[in-house]
């Protein structure tokens, strides 16, 4: 037990002074290897994003689309390179700064033990009945927590287990949220919505957080069509990025995945 209080923790922050930031975000010459791993999961990835615009990141299975998105709100720091959200580079950042300003949602949602309400809240300690209400609304959660005897006060058991798949992850998105952040990361977090549920979350989080910076990481190229740019990511490089129409013109690996999940589609 000494030998686990005494570890020191692999990640430390520079001040406790919380600011707001913008919803810019740069990645600049970031390559970032796992530990204990020979290989980089990422290699030399550099973009630009500008606040309050909607940002798409596709590409194959282990392309490293979830380790990029993990880099955003700093759950790692890059083994080479720099990350900065509203100019700032994360490390220069407080814990309470990064809580403040950037929210990820990932893919397996994970709810806890207690209430609805509980749960939302770990997004807004002091969210009101108000910013519950609202942020059930633009989640599409609201259709099923009005039915829930006692509601926002209606029992979580551990991990969710008495919530299908979609109505965790449609807490897990109002519990990012809640706090209107300056940047909403969603790790393919609609995977288990069907398709009308997924397209009224995107077009809420359109229309109701028109200032946050919002990146998608998704499995179906569906899911990022309206983006204002799309980032395409091969075996860990950024190969390709602009719009959907651009991108079918001008990128082979976007145009492969575009016309394999087309096919499906049809079928």
């Amino acid at each position: 037990i000494q030998e686990v209080l005494d570890t020191k923790p692999a990640m430390t922050y520079a001040t406790d002074e919380v600011v707001d930031l913008d919803g810019s975000i740069q990645f600049e010459h970031v390559t970032f290897k796992y530990p204990n791993d020979d290989t980089a999961t990422l290699h030399d990835v550099s973009f630009a994003i500008k606040p309050g615009q909607l940002v798409g990141i596709v590409g194959a299975t282990g392309s490293g689309k979830s380790t990029l998105a993990q880099l955003i709100p700093r759950l790692f720091d890059p083994t080479e390179g720099t990350v900065t959200v509203g100019g700032k580079d994360l490390k220069t950042l407080s814990k309470g700064t990064l809580k403040k300003n950037i929210s990820i949602v990932l893919q397996k949602a994970i709810l806890f033990s207690g209430t609805v309400a509980d749960n939302l809240k770990q997004g807004k300690p002091d969210a009101s009945p108000d910013d519950l209400y609202q942020a059930a609304r633009i989640s599409q959660a609201l259709e099923f927590i009005d039915q829930l005897p006692g509601q926002y006060e209606a029992p979580v058991e551990e991990r969710g287990n008495n919530y299908s798949g979609g109505q965790k992850q449609r807490m897990s998105i109002a519990r990012g949220v809640i706090k209107s952040p300056k940047v909403l990361v969603l790790d393919d977090s609609t995977s288990a919505l069907d398709a009308k549920s997924e397209k009224l979350v995107q077009e809420a989080l359109d229309h109701e957080l028109k200032a946050t910076t919002t990146v998608i990481i998704a499995q179906k190229i569906s899911s990022v069509v309206h983006a204002d740019t799309i980032l395409v990511l091969d075996e860990g490089r950024l190969v390709a990025q602009g719009s959907h129409a651009e991108l079918l013109q001008s990128s082979a690996v976007y145009q492969h995945i575009y016309e394999t999940q087309k096919g499906k589609e049809e079928n």
